[in-house]
């Protein structure tokens, strides 16, 4: 038998919450990422489990929640698993799927534009080779490289300064 979810009506500490409140919150935050560039879908499903207390929700219960099909929350979770926002864990004695928002999302996911930051430096690297560091755009190029390795670096020092915070 599948439990059906609603958008959290009583969070952890026993507040009443208003469902339809929580749902236009999704929504709204949805929009939100998806401007951001996030595929819409994934971004609902993402918001759903972010906004759950648990942090935690199967197939069944994304798709009842935010109203979509169970191909809509494959194509959604495949997504957030490939950028690393959200796990896949089998639901202990079931063959169903829970899917998890990893804790510490923000933070996980913004260390981990450290390696995204890393291949484009690589690979404007070799742009400027190719293209000749004196050339128009092999200096345009090697403008982009110093940009983003500054950018790193930067970002580096700031999440430390965000782990020194929590400590």
């Amino acid at each position: 038998m599948v439990r059906v979810v609603r958008v959290s009506e009583v969070d952890g500490m026993g507040a009443q919450r208003d469902p339809a409140e929580v749902s236009e919150f999704v929504e709204r935050f949805a929009t939100v990422l998806t401007d951001a560039g996030f595929p819409r879908m994934s971004a609902r499903v993402f918001t759903a489990l972010l906004t759950a207390d648990s942090g935690r929700l199967t197939s069944a219960e994304l798709g009842e929640l935010l109203r979509i099909s169970p191909a809509a929350v494959s194509g959604a979770v495949r997504y957030l698993t490939q950028v690393d926002l959200v796990s896949r864990e089998r639901e202990p004695g079931t063959r169903r799927d829970r899917y998890r928002i990893h804790d510490h999302v923000w933070y996980e996911a913004t260390a981990n534009r450290d390696r995204t930051l890393s291949r484009f430096e690589s690979s404007l690297a070799e742009g400027v080779e190719a293209l000749g560091p004196d050339t128009p755009a092999g200096q345009r190029l090697a403008e982009s490289l110093e940009f983003f390795a500054f950018l790193r670096v930067e970002i580096q020092q700031m999440m430390q300064r965000w782990r020194d915070r929590e400590k």
